[in-house]
């Protein structure tokens, strides 16, 4: 139904409900039967028992699974159950983290769902927004952010910032008139105020015209619903490894078994050493591994403000090459601040940030006393006193230890905000403001006007009319200026010196307001806006700016460093967008500033041709980002997208990785999202990028380690069948190995920090193989060298006693063992062990201390000598160990570094 049409009586009667007293409680439980909740549709949720029984869907797992059922049917019940115990585990973690994420999103939802004030049995309550329905009467003021489509019955100079659903940045004034028109865009139904908008300024009441999915903004969260999620670069590489070391395992198994079987071994005892090499060559612990690595990812991320909705998705942003960001509130603290003023042929400079009021002011590199002004003082008193925001004081506890601390909000414009904190910084206050003067009427401002306007008494009767608006707008009102300490008329070079101060001012990004003020006859009487905005005098000029967050610029240069591009996206004018990517070091010197009209005219194709040289857009509507995601991704980039509008929605779900505003950010931005940023901070991608490349990096580190290993456990197995020697290890010492020494120091690998240079390597190629980067010779060559010294101490040991095979069979198993637990210190760096500081990564040390007490425990516990076949080694075997285990790291290392040396 086209609610604009209709009168008042028309629409209350439509939806049923009585403007004077609103809903009964009975009528209200009634519609939330018949509508549903007031909430946008996020599909149906799967259970927990399905989210569970989809961790085991994974095809390492099933293959996994299949290892247990071949090893139970062996008898070999302590390999089986250790599998599923793994298998089990990581199915667990996995269940536990997403519900977690999805937690972590309710909690934040809950946190930033609307309450509405509703008319309900003739008295006004507040309700979520969750329980109120069509027919309700609502009343919306400065601040609220509106949870349902509303029919304006009323308004004070009422004005919403509804860029999150249109896209238009500046706010709309509102009225409660029908409209007469055929059809109206949603930004030209300005009788109408839609869910997740916000009030800036004014009030009004209206009544529930569309909840839920029947609002404006629930007809786009559903076209979201149908689309699909891209499949991220670590799933498909996992997927590639995984069919690679199935073949690999049973090719060697077989070959392993059938040389043996041949040289005269006992079948069954070769079938068994076969499995047992079969599960071996499978790091059984990878799916583990991937899902911890993440959770982890993920928990440092909510620490750091933020909330991953999917655990791949800070993998996904470890091959990022471009970051398509916002400006305000990302890159920006968006809080509009004044940081000049000019007034009467006098520029001073205002110090402080954010919407603290203290700060100095500062006239030709000098600290001034704004007291010492009177036209200053009537500058910025005069832009409180036209303005309807207030500065608030909260007391919130921050940090550990809960510390109470003061944060100070606006209450209204943020625009108006800033003057009113410039104000502060001069000493004004409400209080004594109020006292000198009071309030007659006010003119709103409009979009057609430019201006706002209120009539104020003074304590000794006398009234004036104050101005704030569009300079250019303001200045073509007044015949007068104040310049030095006179008033005087405004000719045509005083306007050109005004002009030339507010392109100067703009120049430097900075948002003008005009202000100025005209002084009324006794019984002078001004009843419309034109009457009064007439022979002002202009008193000056206040420049704002909404000040970059500190951390940022270091943020991006960071980001440079690390092969990645930053692109900043507003609908600022071009020369704000400019001056802050300036600002930033966003902006290079033959880097493009390209504007929306620019944008629109173009096609993909011809977008694509430039895209690379563009580093800002500017007068950008929210319907071009899927234009530029789209560009981008064609030119082969891994794109990460901010966003927080509705609009938003579509370019966030089609990038690479999508990321939401969790502040300012929509219900639907939210859904379409991969991470969410709890702070609004550019600086928390950052770290994301970084967490992502870290992970990446440690599960390398883990499959380098675990597939070394293995190829060393395999070699050992396979050199001695080839040779024609005894096995030099039994299948149970062999399932103890890969279960237990290899577990521990493996899943420490995950936790393990990043490397020194993690940020100032290029983008990984989302096309990257996992072996990679020489990853595949560093465990071929590590692998066969572990073998080799393994056997090589199996035969030294046998030659002395060819009569104790189990004392050669445990020194062959301690020397195995040893390399290994060498060895993954090795693998904690891309160049070598002498790279990084050992101790660094505490749960990899204590993972091998662990490892070494149990192995130790293995050879010199009796009952367990008994399981393990193994006997205790004496001094003289364990400095043969210690040698031959340290030469394929320690030795191979040092020569390593003499060679780059």
């Amino acid at each position: 139904m086209n609610w604009y049409k209709l009168e008042e009586q028309e629409v209350t009667s439509s939806v049923g409900t009585n403007i004077e007293k609103g809903l009964t409680e009975k009528e209200v439980d009634k519609r939330l039967k018949k509508y549903g909740e007031n909430k946008l549709d996020e599909g149906k949720r799967p259970s927990a028992l399905f989210v569970f029984l989809g961790q085991f869907k994974d095809f390492m797992v099933l293959v996994l699974l299949a290892a247990t059922f071949i090893s139970g049917m062996l008898g070999e019940y302590i390999d089986a159950i250790t599998i599923m115990i793994i298998v089990l585990l990581n199915g667990i973690l996995g269940f536990v983290q997403e519900r977690k994420a999805e937690k972590s999103l309710d909690a934040l939802k809950e946190l930033s769902a609307p309450q509405m004030q509703v008319l309900r049995q003739g008295e006004w309550k507040k309700v979520l927004s969750a329980h109120v329905v069509p027919g309700d009467i609502v009343k919306i003021s400065s601040g609220d952010r509106i949870g349902a489509d509303l029919r304006l019955l009323e308004t004070n100079g009422l004005r919403i910032e509804e860029s999150s659903l249109t896209g238009e940045s500046v706010p709309v004034q509102k009225q409660q008139h029908l409209l007469n028109c055929e059809h109206a865009e949603l930004g030209d139904q300005s009788n109408m105020a839609f869910m997740g908008t916000l009030v800036t300024q004014g009030s009004g009441i209206g009544v529930v015209v569309g909840t839920g999915m029947k609002t404006e903004m629930g007809k786009i969260a559903h076209l979201l619903q149908s689309t699909t999620t891209l499949v991220t670069p670590l799933q498909r590489r996992l997927e590639q490894l995984g069919k690679i070391l199935i073949a690999v395992a049973l090719v060697l198994t077989a070959l392993v078994v059938i040389i043996g079987v041949v040289q005269g071994h006992d079948v069954y005892t070769m079938i068994l050493s076969g499995v047992s090499l079969a599960v071996a060559a499978i790091p059984e612990g990878l799916p583990a591994i991937v899902t911890v690595a993440l959770a982890l990812g993920v928990q440092r991320m909510i620490k750091r403000k933020a909330i991953v909705r999917k655990l791949p998705a800070v993998e996904t942003l470890g091959c990022a090459s471009v970051i398509c960001s916002d400006k305000t509130g990302t890159l920006t603290q968006n809080k509009m601040t004044v940081t000049h003023a000019w007034s009467g042929g006098k520029l001073w400079e205002i110090t402080g940030g954010g919407y603290e009021p203290s700060g100095t002011f500062i006239q030709n590199g000098k600290k001034v006393e704004p007291t010492s002004d009177r036209k200053l003082q009537q500058l910025l008193s005069y832009g409180w006193l036209c303005n309807n925001a207030n500065l608030l004081e909260k007391t919130v506890k921050q940090g550990m230890l809960r510390k109470q601390v003061t944060e100070y909000v606006i209450d209204g414009d943020p625009t108006e905000g800033a003057l009113v904190v410039a104000s502060m910084k001069a000493g004004y206050t409400k209080k004594g403001l109020d006292k000198h003067f009071s309030r007659v009427l006010e003119f709103p401002f409009d979009s057609g006007r430019k201006m706002m306007s209120v009539i104020v008494k003074d304590q000794k009767g006398r009234s004036y009319v104050i101005t704030k608006g569009a300079p250019d707008v303001v200045l073509e009102r007044c015949n007068k200026l104040v310049y030095g300490i006179n008033e005087e008329a405004l000719t045509s070079r005083r306007r050109t010196e005004v002009e030339g101060v507010i392109d100067q001012l703009a120049g430097s990004a900075l948002r003008t307001i005009a202000i100025a003020y005209r002084p009324l006859h006794d019984k002078e009487v001004c009843k419309q806006p034109f009457e009064a905005e007439r022979g002002l005098t202009f008193i000056g000029l206040q420049g704002m700016i909404d000040p970059p967050r500190p951390e940022v610029k270091d943020s991006i240069i960071e980001c440079r460093q690390a092969g990645i591009k930053t692109v900043m996206i507003t609908g600022d004018h071009k020369i704000t967008a400019a001056a802050i990517a300036n600002q930033l070091g966003i902006l290079s010197k033959k880097g493009k500033v390209l504007d929306g009209q620019a944008l629109s005219k173009m096609s993909v194709a011809e977008l694509e041709e430039v895209v690379d040289d563009v580093d800002v857009y500017a007068r950008v509507s929210p319907e071009h980002k899927l234009k530029i995601v789209k560009a981008l991704q064609a030119k082969g980039h891994i794109v990460a997208m901010t966003g927080d509008g509705v609009n938003d929605a579509p370019a966030i779900k089609a990038a690479n990785i999508g990321i939401a505003m969790g502040i300012t950010g929509t219900d639907v931005a939210k859904e379409a999202s991969s991470l969410i940023l709890s702070d609004d901070n550019f600086a928390t991608i950052k770290a994301a990028i970084k967490e992502g490349r870290n992970i990446y990096e440690n599960i390398r580190k883990f499959i380098r380690y675990m597939m070394a290993s293995n190829v060393g456990e395999i070699l050992v197995m396979l050199f001695a069948m080839i040779l024609g020697m005894p096995l030099p290890l039994v299948a149970i010492q062999i399932l103890w190995i890969n279960l237990v020494t290899d577990g521990l120091p493996a899943m420490a690998l995950g936790m393990d920090q990043a490397e020194g240079d993690v940020m100032k390597r290029s983008p990984r190629s989302p096309n990257e193989g996992v072996f990679a980067r020489g990853l595949t010779w560093k465990i071929l060559s590590r692998g066969f060298m572990i073998g080799v010294v393994t056997l090589a101490a199996f035969w030294v040991t046998l030659q002395a006693d060819p009569s104790d095979l189990t004392r050669a069979q445990t020194v062959a198993f301690v020397t195995l063992v040893m390399a290994q637990l060498i060895h993954v210190f090795d693998c904690r760096s891309e160049y070598s062990v002498y790279h990084r500081n050992p101790f660094e990564n505490r749960y990899l040390v204590g993972a091998v201390f662990i490892s070494t007490l149990l192995m130790l425990a293995v050879i010199y516990y009796p009952p367990l000598q008994t399981v393990f076949h193994t006997v205790a080694l004496n001094g003289h075997e364990w400095l043969l160990v210690l040698a031959m285990a340290s030469i394929p790291t320690v030795v191979l290392g040092g020569f390593q570094l003499l060679r780059k040396k």
